[in-house]
């Protein structure tokens, strides 16, 4: 899957104590022809995330925790001319690499990503996967979506602030002022673990709100207090 050459892609992907998960990631990645760099940027797992990783041939990098800045010190070592932005529990299809090159064959096309079906069977699946089409035509798209970008584009706007959380927003809407962000007609499978337990309707609300307050331009450092009981009950939910 890499090259000694320069590779035309570099996928990067963040991961914390993903031993459960990444496994499965790396197979569908494995199976996409061209070149392509895989970079692991672990967070500080305390788990078998980093072993299975290297099992599979791929570079492996340490980072502070926090997924902005896990992607961003993964691109600042990677070589490729686009970068491929995947979360350790996603399934991408095998001809991603050429609905992506595709895409940029547009010179004006910057950024772009996939449409998402999270994998779980209860409803909070089901509604999360109806609701990010929604959220795409208000112009809002997620890390989830398994976002690629120009790698000249990604370092003219400085790449994924240290936010702790809507990093993913903030990237997106400096590319917009770069060119267009299209949408590839072709499906990531993500987990739906996070979302699932009956705490998910209370999580979900604080989430929306948080939302409303980042569009209005409150203070990461507020969001990161704000954002803290969230990731308390998703903990909880993969957990239990």
């Amino acid at each position: 899957m890499s090259s000694s050459r320069t590779p035309t892609l570099s996928i990067i992907i963040p991961a914390l104590n993903e031993a459960h998960s990444i496994g499965v990631t790396l197979d569908a990645v494995s199976r996409l022809s061209g070149r392509v760099e895989l970079i692991v940027v672990d967070g500080g797992s305390d788990d078998e995330t980093c072993e299975i990783a290297r099992a599979y041939g791929v570079k492996v990098i340490s980072s502070e925790r926090g997924r902005g800045l896990q992607m961003h010190r993964g691109a600042a070592v990677a070589r490729g001319d686009v970068f491929w932005f995947l979360h350790a529990d996603t399934i991408v299809p095998e001809d991603s690499l050429d609905l992506i090159h595709e895409a940029l064959r547009d010179e004006h096309v910057v950024a772009g990503n996939f449409d998402v079906r999270f994998d779980g069977r209860l409803a909070a699946a089901r509604f999360m996967t109806w609701l990010y089409p929604q959220l795409r035509r208000l112009g809002l798209c997620y890390g989830d979506s398994a976002i690629f970008v120009r790698r000249e584009a990604y370092e003219q706007v400085g790449g994924f602030k240290s936010f702790p959380i809507f990093e993913d927003l903030d990237l997106l809407r400096e590319l917009k002022r770069l060119g267009g962000i299209v949408h590839v007609p072709a499906t990531v499978v993500t987990s739906s673990r996070r979302f699932e337990g009956r705490s998910f309707p209370l999580a979900f609300s604080r989430w929306a709100g948080l939302q409303v307050l980042y569009w209005l331009g409150a203070k990461p450092k507020t969001l990161a207090r704000l954002y803290a009981p969230i990731r308390r009950s998703q903990a909880s939910i993969v957990t239990n």
